[in-house]
């Protein structure tokens, strides 16, 4: 058996994360006799003359003494926070230089372009675009639909694969303080008309490899602008050819005074929140600036950094935390249309890459590759790699295999405010707040419900902050003032509201509400347990449950359906399982399987599907989710019939050796 189809034992992979929840013996004499130390010699060079200061350090010493926790934190901790200190400080005043100035990205970006013009931008298989060129093409962007009579606050929806030119369209068309919507590739049927709608694009660029996917939609009451490939000739139904209209335009050079500024709408980039259809976030100038700059001034990224970037560009992960490398502090970043786990390696060591992205899955399936036995493994020159969502039970094992040096692992929400980063390669942590500096960074985690994931308040109708080693809700303190905390929400207003929480601990304040339980230990770190509500991860996608259950109900025409998620052995996040209320065994598995194919992205298709003649409720009448997640698919237990999607998009009833497999992890997910 090669080595990456072993799997160690889970409890084993737990050791390697330590949560430090309480001090040991050994540290506890240990720090109560440096204590005692350090009392001495501040007692024998400045107290020994004075009464009053040898009471006040006698006094010191005896509260230290009898709680030796936070002095052991805080030694711990204190060159931690000194280095996050420093790059917080160097982040906080490029934001406010650039705030203050009225930036936009794309007046940062052509400062790099006109710094080094012949420097590789962006790289994908054979074909590179320089700075230069990457400039020229966005200001033809803004020069040609500046001509077409599109203007500030505008919106135009982006349905298009990975491609060179992909970041250079919205730049160009940010120049005009248009509103770019990068709509989610994958997405189909009703989800994709909703997020062109909800965004109200006047117009649609379409990229070719899509075209179909629009022409499947019905008539759309808004201009259409397809960008073909070099040999593509067939156009969509009154589409303009844009890739021959920008090789005639004349570039539009960049305004001293554009047409937007730093607190502008720049983006839209859609997540699934936590429950319904996907919501259009909001991107500002400013909120980019923050989410690109940060992890370059928190990981200490430089300008000579090649950066491997396999995400799409429609995610916030690819699309601005990777490409914005670029924009922003002049790296190079290589790119590819689809994520290929056999040719990840490769493609670092080709193109000389020194700092990786990546999120969970992607580190899953690179360990999930064989072994080479006959190569020296690593076979690349990466110093780092970064993202969100390594698990811990293979963090160890994928460094370890990899030779990985550093790894830097981001918490953060598209829309939210919640963000956290862990720059010391501490296992399994999120990210970190320094103890004595929580007023300063003020992310918080409260009690809540476990079942609803409502907070708890306290008999003044305030939140109660949970206690180290207690999970809870994580918050972040909404301050509009400030880009590390600002929140911009969606484009809907009453969607933004429900992701706030108000009068949390004062009767005015105003917190971010992520969704996420978490728990932190004593030396301010953090480290992610699960979702609440009705959202679970998928593919390092967030899957909202009630689209999953209105797209079956249609289907099957059932009035009760629930879709929740189940865990699987050694799987990233939960797979998706629908129950559907079927006592006379009426559904047709197969058309069911065609309808939900052809209306959800793979990530958003249940693995399991389970027929049951009646779902438990509550006394208030709501369907009881838990119990039936508690319940799982286990065909020996379970009895109803429950059916497992196959390799060819079928659903065909799960055999003990499926069942078998997915428990081994050899099922090939």
């Amino acid at each position: 058996m090669s080595e990456c189809e072993t799997h160690p034992d889970p409890k084993e992979d737990e050791k390697a994360m330590e949560i430090l929840l309480e001090l040991n013996l050994k540290q506890k004499v240990a720090t109560r006799l440096g204590i005692l130390l350090v009392g001495c010699t501040i007692f024998g060079f400045f107290c020994c003359d004075s009464a009053l200061a040898s009471l006040t350090l006698g006094a010191l010493l005896a509260l230290m003494l009898r709680n030796p926790t936070n002095i052991f934190a805080f030694v711990m901790t204190c060159h931690r926070d000194i280095i996050a200190f420093q790059r917080f400080i160097a982040l906080n005043i490029y934001l406010l230089r650039k705030d203050r100035s009225g930036c936009i990205v794309a007046q940062c970006f052509e400062e790099q372009a006109l710094k080094h013009p012949q420097k590789i931008c962006f790289l994908m298989d054979e074909r590179h675009l320089s700075f230069g060129q990457a400039l020229r093409f966005s200001q033809q962007v803004a020069g040609y639909f500046q001509s077409r009579g599109l203007q500030r606050g505008d919106c135009v929806a982006l349905l298009m694969e990975t491609r060179l030119e992909y970041t250079s369209l919205w730049l160009g068309l940010s120049q005009l303080g248009v509103i770019t919507a990068l709509i989610n590739s994958h997405l189909r049927g009703d989800s994709l008309l909703h997020c062109i709608r909800v965004a109200k694009a006047c117009a649609v660029i379409v990229g070719s490899e899509l075209s179909d996917v629009l022409l499947s939609l019905p008539p759309l009451e808004l201009s259409i602008y397809q960008y073909a490939d070099v040999d593509q000739h067939t156009l969509l139904p009154g589409a303009v050819d844009l890739r021959s209209a920008l090789a005639a335009q004349e570039p539009l050079p960049l305004s001293r005074h554009p047409q937007s500024n730093a607190r502008d709408k720049l983006l839209y980039v859609y997540t699934s929140g936590t429950t319904g259809l996907p919501k259009a976030a909001v991107i500002t100038n400013l909120r980019f600036l923050f989410m690109a700059a940060g992890a370059f001034y928190m990981l200490k990224l430089n300008r000579d950094d090649v950066v491997y970037n396999p995400l799409p560009l429609y995610h916030t992960a690819g699309g601005i935390v990777g490409v914005g490398n670029a924009l922003l502090n002049g790296c190079t970043v290589v790119l590819r249309k689809k994520f290929s786990a056999s040719n990840f390696w490769s493609d670092c060591s080709m193109y000389n890459c020194t700092v990786a992205q990546y999120i969970g899955e992607l580190c899953r399936y690179l360990l999930a590759t064989p072994y080479k036995q006959s190569l020296q493994e690593p076979l690349h020159q990466l110093r780092l790699m970064y993202g969100n969502g390594l698990r811990p039970q293979i963090w160890t094992q994928f460094v370890s295999r990899f030779g990985i040096p550093q790894i830097g692992e981001i918490y953060g929400a598209t829309e939210g405010n919640s963000n956290l980063i862990n720059i010391t390669n501490r296992v399994g942590a999120i990210g970190f707040v320094p103890v004595f500096g929580r007023n300063l960074y003020p992310v918080q985690i409260i009690r809540c419900d476990e079942l609803t994931g409502e907070p708890l308040r306290n008999s003044k109708g305030h939140c109660i902050r949970c206690a180290a080693g207690e999970v809870g809700l994580l918050v972040g303190q909404v301050d509009a003032r400030r880009a590390v905390s600002a929140f911009h929400g969606y484009a809907d207003k009453a969607a933004s509201e429900q992701k706030l929480l108000r009068g949390v601990f004062n009767k005015d304040d105003c917190y971010f509400n992520s969704g996420d339980m978490v728990v932190c230990d004593i030396l301010g770190y953090f480290y992610f347990k699960d979702r609440t509500g009705d959202t679970f991860r998928w593919r390092g996608e967030n899957v909202a449950t009630q689209e999953v259950e209105a797209i079956i109900t249609n289907c099957i025409g059932l009035s009760d359906c629930v879709v929740y998620g189940v865990q699987i052995p050694y799987v990233e996040g939960k797979a998706g399982m629908a129950a559907i209320v079927d006592p006379s065994r009426k559904v047709d598995i197969e058309y069911l399987s065609v309808g939900i194919r052809g209306s959800l992205p793979p990530y958003a298709r249940p693995l399991f599907i389970r027929l049951l003649d009646e779902i438990p409720r509550t006394a208030t009448f709501k369907l009881k989710k838990r119990e039936l997640a508690l319940e799982g698919y286990n065909p020996e237990l379970v009895k109803d019939p429950i059916y497992f999607l196959n390799r060819d998009g079928i659903y065909r009833q799960l055999s003990r050796e499926q069942y078998a497999s997915l428990l081994a992890g050899t099922a090939g997910l």
